[in-house]
């Protein structure tokens, strides 16, 4: 009987069927299929008006992966998970890269910026992530407060963060293995004769992928230590780097502060909220947390507030060692201590950010595959990258699938194409994650009246158009100030409208965030602000992506979550509800 549930364990799991892929009965033939296109227009209005609901994505929406993930995780774990996650490429690549394009000695000031405006939308996560603890972080919390069709955009924005985000710091990590060889930063990739960005092929780069993938998918527990301690040995690099920059620091490099102007340190602060972009892994986490509601905001809050000093400490220590012209973009530490005579440092500066990169790309593969199962369970994606392995109590297809799509993207494009592009998606998610959380505060169904509905939209649009109005003021007349007499005050009038006439729905049972609706709002305005400071040749690439996204969504995601919020699809059986039958069949005999 063991042996052959043990057989049946692993013929379970280790499985690809085309019912596995697509179970929904829309897809059970072509004449099944094209009558489910026949009803687009039906199915999306459905989808748009549909809001799932704490219980179905705690409950139902969890039996998709047909074994639970394991509950192992603390907040220790989770402090030094926010650690791993974060700094890598951002700090020790971005900040060289923006300093000499873009802020010059001010990049200390656009850390500050991304900084605030991060912790705003970590308050947001916070919040969700302790009432709703799933693995699908800001897509299941968008999918309860503005529906399945604000969640399909979230969540495809989600899976390219993921997997640009793991080939930016690939990328980075060759970089920096390069210096501590003694070598130039793309001597260890392949140069060919493909166009500018795409031209130097990067094999190391999917090596150290996959390694960290396959570290990811044998435990999450062992992942975490593994984390811990590694993350324990890069904050001794980055103690050494703060104090030996200080050390040898001249400020003569800070003049002058700002050479591009304050238009400058905002482009580099849109560029830069990469450094901070790790943070939204730990919310992937709540399902594997032992007490969501305790150590979710002690990791989060805790790690984002050290990250934060760290970061304004690192670009500061950078700025003074270096004069801004002469910062290496692509491994900037090393080459300021070895312009300062201190050759030696420059291989622990690439060791300590060739472990800083690693443990990102650790955390980045637990995170990103999390986000990508809960996906799968909600059918925006084939359910088959919903299951979770039995044994290990991770999600292993999931994990292959973003690793497999990271490593190609890697292998081919530069960092700087990808952080733009990876920048773009990530503020439209945070700012999407402080909307919802509004509505959850202020919209109950069955329990708001259409009258306080009204006025709660009228309000948010209001707050919206304002920000977006400030953010294309900024773009088009940076030195200019009589737009801001208009936009600023309405932003204001419709944060205070909610406050006065709209009355809140919902309590936080355990922690929420403070001051609603202020944070929230000056969330959403802080990063659609960061995100108008970008350059149009990032928004050409994110709108490019969006159209695919939304062609998929229309051909396939529609009536895949369809029939999945509907019944019409072959529902997974459990491996123990499968061997507890076998038993039961064995008992009764022939």
């Amino acid at each position: 009987m063991e042996e052959s549930a043990d057989e049946f364990q692993t013929r379970s799991y280790w499985r690809c069927s085309k019912k596995d892929f697509f179970p929904e009965k829309s897809f059970e033939s072509w004449a099944a299929y094209k009558a489910a296109l026949g009803q687009t227009h039906h199915r999306f209005k459905d989808r748009l008006l549909c809001r799932s609901s704490d219980a179905t994505e705690l409950g139902e929406v969890r039996k998709q992966s047909e074994n639970d993930m394991k509950r192992c995780l603390s907040w220790w774990d989770l402090t030094w998970f926010g650690f791993g996650s974060v700094i890598g490429a951002g700090i020790f690549v971005l900040t060289g890269q923006e300093a000499h394009d873009h802020a010059g000695p001010a990049i200390i000031l656009s850390y500050v910026a991304s900084g605030i405006s991060a912790m705003l939308s970590v308050f947001c996560y916070t919040e969700f992530s302790v009432e709703i603890p799933v693995a699908g972080g800001s897509f299941a919390y968008l999918r309860v407060e503005l529906g399945d069709f604000a969640a399909f955009i979230a969540a495809a924005n989600l899976i390219l963060e993921g997997i640009v985000g793991k080939a930016a710091v690939a990328r980075a990590w060759t970089s920096y293995l390069a210096t501590l060889l003694n070598r130039s930063s793309n001597s260890l990739r392949i140069h060919t004769h493909l166009d500018k960005g795409f031209n130097l092929l990067d094999p190391i780069a999917v090596i150290i992928l996959a390694v960290t993938a396959t570290i990811a998918m044998i435990s999450t527990k062992r992942t975490s230590q593994f984390n811990w301690i590694a993350s324990a040995v890069h904050l001794v690099v980055i103690v050494f780097v703060i104090i030996g920059g200080f050390a040898r620091a001249n400020t003569t490099n800070l003049k002058p502060f700002l050479p591009h102007g304050v238009q400058g340190v905002f482009q580099a602060a849109a560029i830069v909220y990469f450094a901070y972009g790790g943070y939204d892994n730990i919310a992937t986490m709540a399902e594997e947390t032992r007490n969501p509601s305790r150590d979710i905001p002690l990791g989060l809050l805790g790690s984002m507030s050290i990250i934060t000093v760290i970061y304004c400490l690192m670009a500061l220590s950078l700025s003074m060692m270096q004069k801004y012209t002469d910062i290496d973009p692509n491994a900037a530490y090393s080459v300021a201590f070895k312009s300062v005579g201190w050759t030696w440092a420059q291989y622990i500066v690439a060791l300590g950010a060739l472990k800083g990169m690693t443990t990102v790309l650790l955390v980045g593969a637990l995170g990103g595959a999390r986000y990508t199962t809960h996906i799968a369970r909600s059918h925006v994606i084939p359910p088959f990258f919903a299951l979770v392995h039995p044994k290990t109590g991770t999600p292993v297809y999931a994990t292959i699938l973003i690793t497999f799509c990271a490593a190609c993207i890697a292998f081919f494009s530069n960092l700087d194409i990808l952080a733009t592009l990876l920048s773009v998606s990530t503020l439209f998610i945070f700012m999407m994650m402080a909307t919802a959380l509004l509505v959850r505060r202020y919209y109950m169904r069955g329990v708001s009246t259409r009258s306080h509905l009204l006025k709660l939209s009228s309000f948010l649009l209001l707050i919206i158009a304002s920000s977006l109005g400030t953010a294309a003021y900024w773009g088009l007349r940076p030195h200019g100030w009589i737009g801001y007499l208009i936009t600023i005050p309405l932003w204001m009038v419709g944060t205070l409208g909610i406050q006065l006439f709209v009355p809140q729905c919902r309590t936080p049972k355990v922690w929420g965030v403070p001051l609603v609706p202020w944070l929230p709002s000056l969330s959403i305005a802080t990063n659609l602000f960061l995100m108008g400071s970008l350059g149009a040749e990032a928004f050409i690439r994110f709108g490019i992506c969006t159209l695919i996204m939304l062609l998929y969504y229309l051909f396939f995601g529609v009536h895949a979550t369809y029939d999945m919020a509907h019944g019409q699809y072959e529902k997974p059986t459990s491996v123990e509800a499968v061997k507890n039958e076998d038993v039961k069949k064995a008992a009764e005999g022939p």
